[in-house]
């Protein structure tokens, strides 16, 4: 009996983390991993200080929990409904298709997670820069794989596989900010840069 109490409570308990950090990760799309505190997402929740504080010890843990709550939402969103495309030029189109999805249709309220944070701690030192920095390298490493796959078959072999996941990777990035400050136009833009860039 007490193992069925204990397992509960792990359920209970990793829920109430997933959902503070999902919550979390809420926030800091809009006001930055700065604007992540304990006591900000009590008051938000209506839950004790003491109990977020028992579920995460830290901020910094509550950032990191962030951090690594938006990088499975983006790997959900965006990368895992690709996978079972045809590899190669079909699958890195539908990948930058969910992508646009993901900065037009935004989950987060702040809108791409990764972009309202990068800037903020490019140049913090510690963890969470860390943290940022790894879950950048991995994407940029998976669309450059992407892109290679796509090489493979005979297409995009002008380009530089690398280059163009950061051409890619900058230009979403600018469509982020660009809706953020209310241009929806730049979306169409972006659209034709990429038909372009992946023709």
């Amino acid at each position: 009996m007490a193992e069925t109490t204990t397992d509960q409570r792990l359920v209970k308990g990793a829920r109430s983390r997933a959902s503070i950090a999902r919550h979390a990760a809420d926030v800091a799309s809009v006001e930055g991993l700065n604007g992540v505190s304990i006591g900000r997402l009590a008051a938000d929740l209506g839950i004790s200080k003491s109990g977020i504080a028992t579920l995460f010890g830290s901020k910094e843990s509550l950032q990191l929990a962030a951090v690594e709550t938006a990088r499975e939402v983006f790997v959900g969103q965006v990368i895992e409904p690709t996978l079972g495309v045809p590899r190669g030029l079909p699958r890195l189109r539908a990948l930058i298709d969910r992508w646009f999805a993901h900065i037009t249709e935004p989950v987060f309220p702040g809108g791409c997670f990764r972009t309202a944070t990068l800037v903020e701690f490019d140049s913090r030192p510690g963890p969470v820069h860390d943290a940022i920095v790894a879950d950048r390298e991995n994407w940029l490493g998976f669309l450059t794989k992407e892109i290679r796959e796509a090489q493979a078959q005979g297409d995009l072999v002008a380009h530089d596989a690398d280059a163009l996941a950061f051409e890619l990777d900058a230009l979403l990035s600018a469509v982020n900010t660009a809706r953020q400050l209310g241009d929806e136009t730049k979306v169409h833009t972006a659209r034709r840069i990429v038909d372009g860039l992946l023709t």
